[in-house]
């Protein structure tokens, strides 16, 4: 398990949940199908409205045919560390359902946090087998889109950059000191009994 150990919650959170942060330095070491294909199988558990399940989770593996492709569409910062990584993971979601009815679509409003549910399980799943993740939105969505053969009806939301953690020594010193665990807003900022309040964080 990845471990952050300065964090500290105000109530029993978890460590799974505590514990799981995204790192930017990796080993440059592949990984298992099986391994990965565990990973994404956590995610498949996650709760959807009516059971529609949109996610889908789109993969390439270090020393594969397609992983240059992958890296390809990452910003040239995100690309710098993530082609260390074991594998790249675009988190993509189908945004109608056609009736059983009528077969005609409907829209899934719910599409987009469903389908974060299901990456959030990813990135526990991962983490508790000792692998890191690094969920980013820092590609060209619409390279990704069209890489990916993407349907016109489905979204790409963020792409899981997945490897085993590296010392921080191994990533340039720009980025070298933001190689920590970060820190979460005061809780009372966040949630709020009864109505919205619109606190500064």
């Amino acid at each position: 398990m990845t471990t952050a150990p300065d964090r500290a919650p105000d109530s029993d959170v978890l460590p799974v949940i505590l514990d799981r942060w995204s790192p930017r330095a990796f080993q440059p070491t592949d990984i298992d199908l099986k391994d990965l294909l565990g990973f994404l199988d956590a995610g498949r558990w996650a709760p959807s409205a009516y059971n529609i399940q949109p996610w889908r989770f789109v993969y390439a593996r270090r020393n594969t045919s397609d992983w240059e492709r992958f890296l390809s569409w990452l910003i040239p910062f995100n690309r710098n560390w993530a082609e260390n990584a074991s594998a790249i993971v675009y988190i993509v979601s189908r945004t109608i359902i056609i009736s059983s009815r009528t077969g005609e679509p409907s829209p899934v409003p719910t599409h987009a946090f469903d389908t974060g549910a299901a990456s959030v399980l990813i990135q526990l799943q991962a983490s508790h087998a000792g692998w890191a993740v690094h969920p980013i939105s820092g590609f060209d969505h619409d390279l990704a889109r069209a890489g990916l053969e993407l349907p016109e009806d489905y979204q790409v939301h963020a792409a899981l950059v997945i490897g085993q953690q590296a010392d921080a020594t191994a990533l340039p010193e720009e980025i070298r000191q933001r190689e920590k665990p970060s820190h979460r807003f005061p809780l009372e900022k966040l949630a709020f009994e009864g109505r919205f309040s619109p606190v500064e964080v």
